[in-house]
């Protein structure tokens, strides 16, 4: 049998091969159960799972990745730091459903990553007085209609920093996802922040300690970023940097992306207005118009209607618990909050409430919104 630390020593040392990848890593795992099984079974894996190569073998082979883990556990033992899995009940449920989700996230802090609201605001490092303007009032404003909001960022200069620093002022959880270890904080400048954040929020990484903030680490942070929250906000953008990428990032995971206007011409606006063109974004203004668009209000959805307490149809038992989840909700409840509360993953919880639809049992509304008919 697999102990716990066992298995978190081999999860680490395979966390410690760049070459297999993330989604590549996730696939073994799934694959074989367990890091301890990929690692017991490396020299023939070939012969077990199709599109192993002998180079994929052979940083298997290294022992010296164990030493490195060992280590590594240590740093986490005397630093109180929480190590959640895909199998982790408080791994982020949003997350786990993306394809390149990390194996391995480590958290600080007392923030629940499976909240029922959560929204990643991400931006420009040059913000100007505009974006810091929109960033703050949309984040007292989403408190102040949400009071359990999580708010999500990539802890790095400008609106990253402005919407930590907003979330706080407002007694809001955040949560910093970074693109190094806990070992540092990068940029310095944010380090009061996030030692603050642990109280309210918190910090999370797939990358274990002595890992410096490589330009690619932060394309692979951002995929973090987006997929935590159930939406994600552009609030300034140039015509090409890091937050285009999170958003696109955001709609390969299936969650909404909004964006600030700002005037034709302004060069921090490009981004955002370009999104808002192409449809790859809806266009708000204050935080109201986000949570009007989720579904988190009560407008647009409509009255609640009577709801009979008998069922004519044989459902499934997961038509039967993502029904009486929307039950629950007859103000309307978003397909991510399915997701999590239901711990499905996003094409089963589609599956179903189409099926469900069919039975006429419930209606979709605009913003991914679901409500029960009967």
């Amino acid at each position: 049998m697999n102990s716990p630390k066992d298995e978190l020593t081999a999860l680490l040392a395979l966390n410690r091969i760049d070459r297999i990848g993330s989604i590549r890593a996730k696939y073994l795992y799934e694959q074989l159960g367990s890091a301890q099984e990929i690692f017991r079974n490396r020299k023939h894996l070939n012969e077990i799972i199709t599109g192993v190569n002998q180079s994929l073998i052979n940083a298997l082979d290294d022992s010296g990745v164990f030493i490195k883990a060992e280590e590594e556990l240590q740093f986490i033992e005397e630093n109180h730091i929480r190590c959640l899995t895909p199998e982790h009940q408080d791994y982020p449920s949003r997350l786990r459903d993306c394809e390149d989700a990390p194996l391995l996230l480590f958290t600080l802090g007392n923030a629940d990553l499976n909240t029922t609201k959560i929204v990643s605001v991400v931006g420009t490092r040059k913000a100007t007085e505009y974006g810091r303007r929109m960033c703050n009032r949309l984040i007292e404003e989403l408190h102040t209609l949400c009071p359990d909001i999580l708010i999500v960022s990539g802890l790095a200069y400008g609106i990253d920093a402005i919407s930590h620093k907003a979330a706080l002022d407002n007694n809001c959880k955040t949560v910093g996802v970074l693109a190094h270890g806990l070992d540092m904080i990068y940029p310095r400048t944010n380090r009061d922040m996030a030692k603050r954040m642990l109280d309210c929020g918190g910090l999370v990484t797939e990358f274990m300690s002595q890992t410096i903030p490589l330009p690619n680490n932060f394309l692979r942070r951002n995929r973090i970023v987006a997929g935590l929250a159930d939406a994600v906000v552009i609030v300034e953008s140039a015509a090409r940097g890091g937050s285009l990428a999170t958003a696109d990032m955001a709609q390969s995971y299936h969650r909404d992306c909004f964006a600030f206007p700002g005037s034709v011409g302004d060069i921090y606006s490009e981004g955002c207005n370009a999104l808002i063109r192409d449809n790859k974004a809806a266009l708000i203004t204050s935080g109201s118009d986000l949570v009007d668009a989720m579904g988190w209000g009560t407008k647009g959805v409509g009255k609640s209607e009577p709801i009979q307490t008998e069922l004519q149809f044989d459902l499934t038992p997961q038509e039967q618990q993502v029904f009486d989840k929307v039950r629950e909700k007859a103000q309307g409840v978003h397909i991510n909050t399915l997701v999590v509360e239901c711990n499905m993953p996003y094409a089963l919880i589609t599956s179903v409430l189409f099926s469900l639809e069919m039975k006429e049992l419930v209606k979709p509304f605009p913003g991914s919104m679901y409500k029960p008919l009967v």
